[in-house]
C-alpha cells in the first residue's frame, strides 16, 4: 500500500466541473428573468456550501431561503421584504467568512436595489412586466431592437426586410452593423449552450447584402418644423423618425460634414467614410434639411431657432478634450485623442514618421488613438495605464487588436510629468502603482514603493476622457450640472418649453446604440409634444419558428486580417461574414421570442 497516491481526476470530479461550467455559462448570461428569483437562487447555492460552523451561515441563510420562497410562492407575511433586508444585514455583518457574507451582501443589495420589484411580488404575486422580459437580446438592447426577427429574416435570405426590421427602431443599421458595441450579445440564451450569436456581424451581412433598396413608409406632412442641433448619431436619428412622422425637422451642424463623432472620433479604418456617407444619404432622403457650418450659440442663438422652429433637439454630443493635469502638458508634441482623431476624420493625415509615441488611457479613445499613430508612421506606440488591463474600459477585442498591431501596453503606471527639451516632448515621467481596494465596483490604484519611470519619446496622446461644450447653453439658463444637460427622462428640459435634450451631453460620452436611443425617444416625445400620436410601425412579415433539434455549433467571428504595412492604411481591419457563416449564425438563434416566456406574453411589439 502506498504512502501516497498520484492524483488523477475521478469521473465524480470530471462531472462536477461540467456542471459547475455550465453554471457559469448561465451567470455570464446578463439576461436575469427576475432580480428576485436570482437572489433566491443565489441564496440557496450559498446556503448548499455552508461548513455549518457559525450560526449566521448555517441557519440564516436556512430561513433567508424560506423568506424568498414564501415571496415567490405568494405566501409572504406583509413585513416579509423587512424581514428579508434585516436577516440579509446580520448575516453579512456577522458571517465568518466569504460565503455568508457575500451571499448577505448580494441579498442586501437586491432587497434594496430593486425595491419596486420586491413589493410587486408581495402585492400582486408575480414579477412587473420590465423585469420578465422575454427575449433577453431585445431587453440588451438600448434602441429596443427586434433581434430575433431579423436573425430570422437573414435566415430566410430575406436580407431587405431584415434591414428595415432594424431600421424600425435604430436608422444606423449600416453604421451599427459595422462598430455597434452589442450589449445585446451578452444577454443572448445561446450562451447558455456554446457561445452568444454574432449578432453584430449578421446585421451587417444584412445591410451589405439587400437585395434592393427602398424607401421608408411616412406619415402626412404636418407643417411641423423642429431644429436639431448636432448632427451625429443622436441627432441624425431623431430627426429620421420626426421625418417619418411627416414633420420637417432641420439639422444645424457646426462642422462642414455630418456624423459627429462617427466621422471625427471613430477612425475610417473601423468605420468607412463610404458606408457612412451611404447611410446618412439614405436618411437624408426621408426629408431632412441639413444645414452645416453653423454653431448654435455662436452663427445662430436658441431663441432664434424657437422663433423659427415648433421645437428645438439638443444632440450636441461630447467633442471636447479631457486635459491630464500634470506639468510638461503644453510642450510642443502634446495632443489630445479628440484632436488626432477630428483631424485624420477631416483628411488631414498628420506625419509621425518615425516618432515614439505615448497614449495615455485605456478606453476606446485610447485603443483607436494608438491604432491611428501606427497608422500615421509612428516608428513605436506605447499605451501607458494606471490599472491593469482587465480594469481597461476598452473592449477585449479592441485591446487584442491594438496589441496585435504592435502597440505595446504598460500597466499600472500613472503620468506623473511630461518632460520636455526646448520646448519639444522628450519623455513621460511615470510613477508605477499597485492595485487597491475596489471604489464603485472598480479596483483603485495607489503609488507602489518604486522609482518612478522614464519613457523618452516624441510625442504623448491624452487619451482620459471627452467633455462637452456645454457654456453657451448654460449661460442661456438651461439646466447644466458638471457640463451635463438635465434632461427629463422624456428628453424635455425642465422649464424650457419646446426644448429637449439627449445624447452624450446629457449622459456624457457613451455608445452609439445609446446615442440612438435617445435620439429615437426624443422623436416620440417631440411628436407628443407637437399634439400628435404618430406611429413608427413595422410590416415585415417574420418567418415562423419551427422546433428542431438543437446541436453544440461554433460561433462565426469576423476576421481581422493582419496588414503588412500598416503605415497610410487606413482600409476596413474587418472582413464580414460568409454567407454559409450568416445562415449558420442566424440559425443558430434559440428564437427566444417564440419558445419558453416569449411565447406567452403579448407577442411580437410591432409599433413605438
Amino acid at each position: 500500500m502506498t504512502r501516497i497516491n498520484v492524483y488523477h481526476k475521478s469521473p465524480d470530479q470530471t462531472l462536477a466541473e461540467d456542471i459547475r461550467r455550465s453554471l457559469q455559462s448561465r451567470l455570464a448570461t446578463a439576461a436575469i428573468s427576475c432580480p428576485v428569483e436570482f437572489a433566491a437562487a443565489a441564496v440557496r447555492v450559498a446556503g448548499s456550501e455552508s461548513c455549518g460552523k457559525c450560526t449566521p451561515c448555517r441557519v440564516g441563510l436556512a430561513q433567508l431561503a424560506l423568506l424568498y420562497d414564501a415571496l415567490l410562492d405568494g405566501k409572504a407575511a406583509p413585513d416579509a421584504i423587512a424581514r428579508i433586508d434585516e436577516l440579509s444585514e446580520h448575516i453579512y455583518r456577522a458571517s465568518d467568512c466569504a460565503i455568508g457574507f457575500e451571499a448577505g451582501a448580494l441579498s442586501l443589495q437586491a432587497v434594496r436595489g430593486f425595491q419596486d420589484e420586491f413589493r410587486f411580488h408581495l402585492e400582486k404575486h408575480d414579477c412587473s412586466e420590465w423585469a420578465c422580459d422575454p427575449v433577453p437580446c431585445r431587453s440588451g438592447c438600448p434602441a429596443d431592437v427586434d433581434v430575433p426577427a431579423y436573425l430570422a429574416l437573414v435566415a430566410a435570405g430575406r436580407y431587405t426586410d431584415a434591414v428595415r426590421v432594424v431600421r424600425k427602431d435604430n436608422p444606423l443599421a449600416i453604421i451599427c452593423g459595422l462598430i455597434c458595441e452589442h450589449p445585446c450579445e451578452s444577454y443572448c440564451r445561446r450562451g447558455l449552450v456554446d457561445a452568444p450569436v454574432n449578432i453584430r456581424g449578421i446585421k451587417r451581412y444584412a445591410a451589405e447584402h439587400m437585395e434592393e433598396d427602398y424607401a421608408p413608409a411616412k406619415a402626412e406632412p404636418t407643417g411641423k418644423r423642429v431644429a436639431i442641433v448636432g448632427g451625429g448619431p443622436a441627432g441624425l436619428s431623431a430627426a429620421y423618425y420626426l421625418a417619418l412622422m411627416g414633420h420637417s425637422p432641420v439639422v444645424y451642424e457646426q462642422r462642414e460634414q455630418l456624423g459627429g463623432m462617427l466621422r471625427y472620433g471613430i477612425p475610417s479604418y473601423r468605420l468607412p467614410h463610404s458606408e457612412l456617407d451611404r447611410e446618412i444619404a439614405w436618411l437624408l432622403g426621408a426629408g431632412i434639411e441639413v444645414r452645416t457650418g453653423v454653431a448654435v450659440g455662436t452663427d445662430v442663438g436658441i431663441d432664434e431657432l424657437k422663433a423659427k422652429h415648433d421645437a428645438v433637439y439638443l444632440a450636441i454630443g461630447a467633442h471636447a478634450a479631457v486635459p491630464l493635469r500634470v506639468p510638461g502638458e503644453d510642450a510642443q508634441g502634446v495632443y489630445s485623442a479628440v484632436e488626432l482623431l477630428r483631424r485624420v476624420g477631416s483628411g488631414d493625415y498628420p506625419n509621425y514618421s518615425g516618432k515614439r509615441v505615448c497614449v495615455i488611457g485605456g478606453g476606446n479613445v485610447a485603443m483607436d488613438a494608438a491604432r491611428t499613430a501606427l497608422r500615421l508612421g509612428a516608428a513605436t506606440v506605447r499605451i501607458v495605464y494606471r490599472r491593469r488591463r482587465l480594469d481597461m474600459t476598452a473592449q477585449p477585442v479592441e485591446i487584442d487588436a491594438t496589441i496585435a498591431e504592435g502597440c505595446e501596453l504598460r500597466e499600472l503606471v500613472a503620468p506623473v510629468r511630461i518632460e520636455a527639451r526646448d520646448g519639444q516632448v522628450a519623455g513621460l515621467v511615470l510613477q508605477p502603482q499597485m492595485i487597491s481596494v475596489i471604489k464603485d465596483g472598480r479596483a483603485s490604484p495607489k503609488p507602489a514603493s518604486t522609482p518612478e519611470q522614464t519613457l523618452e519619446c516624441d510625442c504623448v496622446i491624452i487619451a482620459v476622457g471627452q467633455a462637452i461644450n456645454s457654456a453657451a447653453f448654460a449661460s442661456y439658463g438651461l439646466p447644466v450640472k458638471r457640463a451635463r444637460l438635465q434632461a427629463a427622462p422624456d428628453g424635455s428640459l425642465p422649464g424650457h418649453d419646446g426644448l429637449f435634450s439627449g445624447g452624450d451631453c446629457v449622459t456624457g460620452p457613451a455608445t452609439v446604440i445609446r446615442a440612438v436611443s435617445a435620439g429615437k425617444a426624443a422623436a416620440a416625445s417631440i411628436d407628443s409634444y407637437l399634439g400628435y400620436n404618430h406611429r413608427i410601425e413595422l410590416d415585415v412579415e417574420v418567418p415562423p419558428a419551427f422546433f428542431s433539434s438543437r446541436v453544440y455549433c461554433a460561433r462565426s467571428n469576423m476576421t481581422e486580417p493582419y496588414p503588412d504595412d500598416l503605415v497610410g492604411n487606413f482600409v476596413s481591419v474587418e472582413v464580414g461574414l460568409l454567407p454559409e457563416e450568416a445562415l449558420q449564425e442566424a440559425s443558430r438563434c434559440l428564437r427566444c421570442d417564440h419558445f419558453g416566456s416569449g411565447a406567452l406574453r403579448g407577442g411580437r411589439k410591432t409599433s413605438w
